[in-house]
């Protein structure tokens, strides 16, 4: 049994589509007003859903060096004025992740931003970031909140053994039972991710958590035409956000030809692969 509440409707293998917001007020990088930071961001969420794609997610990755969760409020409401502009462009499902580790933010951007997931960091277990030391998981305090602001619709897909981190103080504790840990724990879904952004996950990694549980496994970074037929049978979605930008660097441009070459992969490996390729459930 699992605690998962929230209902997330999308087809077998869905693509998510990333926009990376560009940096925002009071961060290093900022360079545009708010406004255009928005505008950009429904631009390029329209793009991207009238490609193909299933659901987008929007993720402030510009605002490195990143906080450890005690982002500040200019960031949350500047995520909130992102997710409204997108919601209006899009009619597809919409997720919000706030980086580092700022659930809670996350969960509040995406209520009043009329999103329909985030995707959590440190849900489960401590590990080493690079922005500094996860050191409580976040499973009780993000899903009490949930529960307080009537969010539940909203779905939670946590991150396990994350990218950009070390894991060496849970190195007893494999990839299956970190999945399982995040299902008991109530997430409504995992994220296995290779390394580093735009770094491949190891398909044994995705078939081993995918395998350990009944709720959906979701691929989280270096997502390819290349090897997007192997991951395809241990995983129900796929979250691209580098391969779909001029020379496949998150930072840059989206890039239509690459866009349409990995959708088109797609396509072609869901009428190669057979139902019974899917994972168990």
């Amino acid at each position: 049994m699992t605690l998962a509440t929230a209902q997330l409707t999308l087809p077998p293998k869905a693509m998510i589509g990333m926009v990376h917001v560009r940096a925002l007020p009071g961060v290093p990088a900022c360079a545009l007003a708010l406004d255009q930071t928005v505008e950009l961001a429904a631009t390029e969420a329209g793009e991207l859903a009238r490609a193909g794609f299933d659901a987008i997610i929007i993720e402030n990755m510009h605002d490195r060096p990143y906080l450890l969760g005690d982002v500040g409020p200019e960031i949350t409401a500047s995520m909130t004025a992102a997710a409204i502009a997108v919601r209006r462009a899009v009619g597809c499902p919409l997720g919000v992740q706030v980086l580092a580790g700022a659930n809670r933010q996350a969960l509040a951007v995406a209520l009043a931003g009329g999103a329909d997931f985030i995707r959590a960091e440190g849900f489960v277990f401590s590990h080493v970031a690079d922005e500094g030391v996860f050191a409580t998981a976040d499973a009780g305090r993000l899903l009490r909140y949930r529960k307080m602001i009537g969010a539940e619709h909203i779905a939670v897909i946590a991150d396990i053994k994350k990218k950009h981190s070390s894991h060496a103080i849970t190195s007893d504790v494999d990839l299956a039972e970190t999945a399982r840990a995040a299902q008991f724990f109530g997430a409504d879904g995992v994220v296995v991710t290779g390394t580093a952004t735009a770094t491949p996950a190891r398909v044994e990694d995705v078939r081993d958590a995918s395998t350990a549980i009944q709720i959906p496994t979701w691929v989280g970074s270096g997502v390819t035409p290349e090897n997007l037929p192997d991951l395809w049978p241990h995983a129900d979605a796929f979250i691209v956000g580098s391969y779909i930008k001029k020379n496949g660097a998150w930072d840059q441009p989206l890039d239509g030809e690459r866009i349409t070459k990995l959708l088109e992969a797609a396509r072609r490996t869901d009428s190669l692969k057979s139902p019974t390729d899917s994972p168990a459930r």
